[in-house]
């Protein structure tokens, strides 16, 4: 059974290659951060090690096994924490392993989760591999940021593209299957934008929320702070990124939401709203800035995006953002 959500037209593709025993050597799985590019992978990899005749089972040895964590043939590589990319030593110790035949099961599984952080030599390193696959062993890369994985090496991949799902499917595998109450499902089913993996996370660890929650309060104080408070947030921002880029992304993102939720509001709407447990801060918001406040600060915010995409001096460049946010008016 596979455990992937949604994405029917992915999950079709890949169980008639299993079908017909046509699999690619390698894939690459792109979306958005918690789409579940990492639950297919694993599923693809418990179909190729199943046991049963109908793949993957989820029931026999092999699928429990990867399913755990356990099984030998199947290796999930990504940044270690002592570097800030997947590094050529990590792609050298796949090789190695590659070249020797499957320990426990049929097919040998490599999964880069984050190949985007492949590391130039890494990164040339794997095309070698990708060039002259060993038999039995199975690449899949995934991304969130196709754009920064080397192009010879999507060449050389099976492209499959997960994009968010419908809110009201998020919506009803979570009171279907997870059994949360309408309420909070359709609240996390809107913030997900559409990731069922980050919904699913944030019914079991409350921190996600609590954590928008902080950084929801920091944005809506913004629009109302002065220039020595919006330039301490722009150099604590500037910090983060060199820290954590996918950290900053997500919150620019999270800011982005925000910003679109005030012009549906401001065009008198309210049923596309993402943030619909802040209407009432929305809407006071809303009130208060011009339609043409609103969209000139969310093409800033994209804006934001290319320049850190273009690796633009973080600091300046949320320093420019924070003078090019507009200021709330007193009622």
């Amino acid at each position: 059974m596979w455990q992937f959500m949604g994405h029917s037209r992915a999950r079709t593709l890949l169980s008639r290659s299993l079908e017909a025993g046509q699999l690619s050597h390698a894939y690459l799985f792109v979306g958005p951060p918690h789409v579940g590019k990492l639950t297919l992978a694993l599923d693809l990899a418990r179909a190729v090690n199943c046991q049963a005749d109908r793949v993957p089972c989820g029931e026999c040895a092999a699928c429990r096994r990867i399913a755990e964590g356990n099984h030998s043939d199947v290796k999930i590589i990504g940044r270690e924490e002592q570097h800030k990319v997947i590094t050529i030593s990590q792609v050298r110790e796949m090789d190695n392993d590659a070249s020797l035949p499957p320990f426990e099961g049929r097919c040998k599984v490599f999964i880069f989760d984050g190949a985007e952080l492949l590391s130039q030599d890494a990164a040339n390193r794997l095309l070698k591999t990708l060039e002259e696959p060993p038999s039995n062993v199975l690449i899949i890369l995934l991304t969130s940021r196709e754009k920064d994985v080397l192009p010879t090496i999507i060449s050389r991949c099976q492209r499959v593209e997960l994009p968010p799902l419908p809110i009201d499917v998020v919506r009803e595998t979570l009171t279907e299957r997870y059994m949360i109450d309408d309420e909070k499902a359709e609240l996390l089913a809107r913030v997900s934008g559409g990731c069922l993996g980050w919904a699913i996370q944030a019914t079991q660890d409350g921190g996600l929320l609590e954590e928008r929650d902080r950084r929801l309060n920091a944005l809506a104080g913004l629009v109302h702070a002065g220039l020595l408070e919006r330039f301490t947030y722009a150099a604590e921002l500037a910090n983060r990124f060199s820290k954590s880029r996918e950290d900053v992304e997500e919150l620019l993102s999270l800011w982005i939401q925000w910003w679109r939720d005030l012009l549906i509001l401001k065009c008198g709407q309210s049923g596309p709203v993402t943030n619909v447990d802040r209407l009432s801060v929305l809407s006071g918001q809303a009130d208060t800035l011009s339609t043409e406040q609103i969209v000139g600060f969310i093409r800033r915010l994209q804006d934001a995006r290319k320049y850190l995409e273009q690796n633009a001096n973080p600091r300046l460049v949320f320093e420019v953002l924070m003078l090019n946010m507009p200021q709330e008016k007193p009622s």
